[in-house]
């Protein structure tokens, strides 16, 4: 049995790509990109994981200014 957490992505052999909405053990929604939302038995049905849960994207850090431009833009 393959219960899912909502936000996996996952890939199925005949709808492809899509994005699980909710999971249990009796039953797994999942909204495909081209194909919208489909129903499955948990129990019997079968796909590939793709993806972790979809969260926030990492926003990238901020650089420090080096020390050597710091003291110049300090100078002007």
């Amino acid at each position: 049995m393959q219960v899912l957490e909502a936000g996996q992505t996952v890939r199925h052999m005949q709808y492809g790509v899509g994005t699980v909405t909710e999971s249990d053990s009796d039953r797994t929604t999942v909204e495909f990109d081209d194909h919208g939302m489909k129903k499955f038995v948990t129990s019997m049905w079968s796909a590939e994981i793709v993806g972790e849960i979809a969260g926030r994207p990492a926003r990238p850090k901020r650089r420090r200014k080096s020390a050597k431009t710091a003291a110049k833009a300090a100078k002007n």
